[in-house]
């Protein structure tokens, strides 16, 4: 009985240290991704009312847990079930990443002269102000949603040959290390002038000074991460449809050959941003064609619905 239990206890311990093990090589795969999970939750969280902002990212947080309660399970059965159809889901959710942000760069270009009309209406109206935290936790939950699909994918992928309570026990590793991490820093973030100001209060005057710094970089930071989370959008988006469609990857490298000479003499870190220009660039082409699609689908359909009236 006691040996049986040595025994048992052996196992375990076994199998905590390979899900460790391989917990740490998922996460060094998935760190890319995780950066462009953080500056898009920290971009859609900017712009909500200061008091509500921890609020606002502990709601997000909720909802990006419940998306990989639902996620996990899922990936593995699809993976056990139908392996096939992993790929075509990420193409799918790539292309939405990408339909979002080339939205946002219209919507910045088209309404800039309004942004300031609608910030003073909804500094004095709270049902709007109401309404439009409740579109950003609703968008920033849907592209969490996208995120974590492609980070337990690639975690998945780390493991697929491993043995069933692994494959589980580093999913949910990656999981719960991810929500808790990302949202940890947003809520950081987020809060960073509130720092600088109670900072600025202080008696020490290197603290009273570094205070008054963080309040003027604050701004600075959060439209930093703005800028950066619309990109990344194209980054994943488009860095997951070229990778998953065989004949974009061999047209992206084709061109990208032509620029580099074939590759040969090209340092690491020039391929490197030559492969990440190539996949935003692909991003933004199909996010852009994916809203003129949609466009003239409304169109279309508004003027079928006035041609019946």
């Amino acid at each position: 009985m006691a040996t049986s239990l040595l025994l048992l206890l052996d196992d375990i311990a076994s199998v905590l240290d390979d899900v460790a093990t391989m917990t740490k090589v998922a996460a060094k795969k998935t760190a890319g991704v995780l950066g462009d999970d953080l500056a898009l939750n920290a971009k859609q969280v900017a712009g909500v009312d200061p008091a509500r902002e921890v609020a606002v990212v502990w709601t997000v947080a909720k909802g990006s847990s419940i998306n990989k309660v639902i996620l996990v399970p899922a990936a593995l059965a699809i993976s056990w079930l139908v392996p096939w159809a992993i790929p075509p889901l990420l193409v799918l959710g790539g292309a939405f990443l990408c339909y979002e942000g080339a939205e946002k760069i219209l919507h910045a270009i088209l309404h800039r002269g309004h942004h300031g009309h609608q910030a003073a209406a909804v500094s004095r109206h709270t049902p709007r102000a109401a309404g439009l935290e409740d579109r950003k936790i609703a968008g920033a939950i849907r592209t969490d949603f996208i995120l974590s699909a492609e980070i337990i994918v690639i975690a998945l992928d780390v493991v697929m040959d491993a043995p069933v309570a692994i494959q589980v026990g580093v999913l949910a590793a990656v999981a719960v290390l991810m929500t808790i991490g990302v949202y940890g820093l947003v809520a950081a973030i987020v809060k960073l002038d509130d720092l600088g100001a109670w900072l600025a209060t202080s008696l020490m005057r290197p603290m009273a000074v570094f205070g008054r710094s963080l309040v003027a970089v604050a701004p600075w930071l959060m439209r930093g991460l703005s800028i950066a989370g619309t990109a990344a959008m194209f980054l994943v988006g488009g860095g997951i449809i070229v990778h998953r469609l065989p004949w974009m990857y061999h047209a992206v490298e084709v061109v990208l050959g032509r620029f580099t000479g074939g590759g040969h003499g090209v340092g690491g870190a020039a391929e490197l941003v030559a492969s990440t220009s190539a996949d935003a660039v692909c991003g933004l082409v199909v996010g852009l064609a994916i809203v003129a699609v949609l466009a003239a689908g409304r169109r279309m359909l508004r003027g079928g619905t006035a041609d019946t009236a």
